[in-house]
């Protein structure tokens, strides 16, 4: 497995892996779009973020499990995760079929509208209605996950909404989040080795390398110096601002990368 690092890709790691120290997304959420502009195909982001994603919130974890919200995380097992899968494969069938066809304007699309919730009534009555028909909401975020590993914006929409103490958010959002990007994983690996048959689907196309170990460790490293330098000390108002602009931003490069 070749090693070649990117200094590009440590720089995204390295930030978006502090934001879900914090908050229990980010690496996926953030991640995803931001590696789309180097990497351009989906399949060839995911080998780098999932394990992070996953590695980070198995501390979160295994740190606060007693508050994880269980029949939240029950709907997010049974009606999210299946949506995911589905739709995950749906992305490898077409990024294989049509060779030029990158996700990275669904995505970018996506983050707009997410991003504009705090400027606009509309869409935040739009979202705010979504959140209160709640199997209708899990399965949407389901879908939107499998297809542009954007889900997290929506998990914690109605984590927020539900006003949990602070642990009690990190950890239901952290477990709900791992378990996306464990699935992505699982549904990856499978059709890598054939056990779900995708038409044009080949493991060549996946970025596997040696590369990716390294990331999944400096991605370690950060949560732990975040965990102890920052997460008793996060101001969440900040943060939501920092998040729409961020989003705003990197949706708008996104969508003109793609076009």
């Amino acid at each position: 497995m070749p090693l070649d690092i990117s200094i590009y890709t440590l720089i995204v790691i390295i930030v978006t892996a502090t934001v879900q120290s914090v908050f229990g997304v980010g690496v996926l959420l953030f991640g995803t779009p931001l590696l789309l502009l180097q990497y351009e195909k989906l399949t060839l982001v995911l080998p780098i973020v999932l394990p992070i994603s996953i590695a980070i919130n198995i501390f979160q974890v295994l740190k606060h499990y007693k508050y994880i919200d269980t029949g939240f995380y029950k709907k997010i097992l049974f009606i999210t995760i299946p949506f995911v899968i589905v739709f995950l494969a749906l992305v490898l069938f077409l990024e294989a079929k049509f060779k030029h066809l990158g996700i990275g304007v669904f995505v970018g699309l996506f983050m707009l509208f997410v991003a504009l919730k705090s400027y606009s009534g509309k869409i935040e009555r739009i979202l705010k209605a979504f959140v209160k028909y709640e199997k209708t909401f899990f399965v949407v975020m389901g879908i939107i996950h499998g297809l542009t590993n954007l889900g997290g914006s929506l998990l914690t929409a109605i984590a927020h909404e539900k006003n949990y103490p602070k642990d009690t958010t990190r950890v239901t959002v952290g477990v709900s989040y791992g378990t996306f990007a464990l699935f992505q994983m699982l549904t990856l690996l499978l059709a890598v080795v054939g056990i779900i048959s995708i038409p044009g689907f080949a493991a060549e196309s996946m970025n596997i390398s040696f590369s990716n170990v390294i990331y999944l460790i400096i991605g370690v490293v950060v949560f732990l110096l975040t965990e102890k330098l920052l997460y008793t000390n996060i101001d969440n108002e900040k943060y939501n601002k920092i998040f729409g602009i961020f989003l705003f931003v990197s949706g708008i490069l996104l969508i003109i990368k793609s076009l």
